[in-house]
């Protein structure tokens, strides 16, 4: 890898974001893998840390809050911005260099419409006021953008002029949604939709196959990264075309599509109903018939599977931050994979995994890590597990 040049964020304590922006990437590559292998640890050893080409501005999913807030003469003012790690202060910020940069710019000229039509920003003390957060996603390939307004209201006053003047100054907008949350949560997303713009949704490009990707659907925020791992994963998981394949946790079946052919058969498993709908449309786009998904808790459904007497070949998993549970390694461990390939984005709960898979007769036989996420804590590893023999 060439070098990177450190770039300084003047933002970064206020933040608290990117614990390691202005070092050396070389740095924070070496100081992430040595922390990985201190917490994962004797479950497996990871080799390798693959690092990105340019770790700047990869982020193609881009969240900006919008709050009164008292300044510095406590008075009550507008403020648009990112919320102060481990907080729900908003702080201000511009250019930031994590996130995707048109996706930036649009967000400032958000800021200008809204101060033009005279929107007001939501007040979490008083629960009044109208724009709450926007969301913006982008696709890494196809450069499709999707805006969403996330609203105290359903009603937004002026909504075509927003749009059509939000549109001129940025023409690769796909779609425009109106989310409404307006209830007293933590939430971002509420459960109304509608859409101001578009077909509610965009598409990209993921391993030579195409997703929809809806506003509550998760998809990987880095899209250069996720091919490497991905192809990583499908790698060690040596298909030959003959093997029955379990996608689990799959969203919107990114992994079991891109997997399908080299597979003979793949079930993607999630319980988001949203995602569920994804990933039956991105079968549908790609042509796949050998692809089934479940709309079902994936620890149930390999349950049901256990009590059926079906097997599974191999069983992709990329589970939350806070990892699998007992249930679902139980019921994988008795569907009797040959392999297991475990995808994770938290060290502890990774390593909770690992041990209580190897007392189901599974050990590791690779593991590597990926950057993806740049400049922060976060790192991404997949883990190759194979059955012990005579367990």
């Amino acid at each position: 890898m060439s070098e990177i040049k450190a770039i300084t964020c003047p933002w970064r304590k206020k933040c608290g974001g990117c614990t390691t922006i202005g070092q050396p990437y070389q740095l924070t590559l070496d100081t992430k893998l040595k922390k990985l292998n201190e917490t994962v640890r004797p479950a497996a050893k990871v080799d390798e840390i693959v690092g990105m080409e340019d770790p700047y501005h990869y982020r193609n999913k881009v969240h900006w809050c919008f709050a009164m807030q008292n300044n510095a003469y406590n008075e009550r003012v507008h403020v648009a911005g990112i919320y102060a790690a481990g907080t729900h202060k908003v702080i201000s910020v511009s250019n930031c260099l994590i996130e995707n940069e048109e996706a930036d710019a649009i967000l400032k000229d958000i800021v200008q419409i809204a101060r033009k039509y005279k929107m007001p920003y939501f007040d979490e003390d008083t629960g009044l006021g109208l724009l709450r957060h926007v969301v913006i996603r982008t696709g890494h390939k196809t450069g499709q953008i999707m805006v969403v307004l996330v609203l105290s209201d359903r009603e937004m006053p002026g909504k075509k002029n927003f749009v059509d003047l939000l549109r001129k100054k940025h023409p690769n907008i796909e779609t425009v949604v109106i989310n409404v949350n307006d209830q007293k949560t933590n939430m971002v997303l509420g459960e109304r939709e509608t859409n101001a713009y578009g077909r509610g949704f965009i598409e990209d490009e993921l391993c030579g196959k195409r997703f929809r990707i809806s506003s509550r659907s998760f998809y990987q925020v880095n899209s250069e990264m996720t091919e490497k791992l991905y192809g990583t994963a499908i790698e060690w998981a040596n298909l030959t075309g003959h093997e029955k394949v379990v996608d689990a946790y799959c969203g919107i079946g990114t992994i079991g599509i891109c997997t399908a052919d080299k597979a003979k058969s793949v079930i993607g498993c999630e319980l988001n109903p949203d995602a569920c709908k994804d990933a039956d449309v991105n079968v549908k786009r790609n042509g796949l018939k050998n692809v089934r998904i479940v709309n079902e808790d994936a620890g149930r459904f390999l349950s049901e599977m256990a009590d059926e007497h079906e097997k599974a070949d191999v069983i992709f998993l990329d589970p939350p931050r806070s990892g699998s549970t007992e249930e679902f390694l139980d019921a994988a461990a008795a569907v009797s994979p040959g392999r297991i390939i475990y995808i994770s984005c938290g060290p502890e709960s990774l390593a909770r995994d690992l041990k209580y898979l190897k007392k189901k007769g599974y050990t590791p036989r690779k593991a590597k890590a990926f950057d993806m996420f740049p400049f922060t804590d976060h790192v991404e590893t997949v883990v190759l597990m194979s059955r012990i023999e005579g367990k």
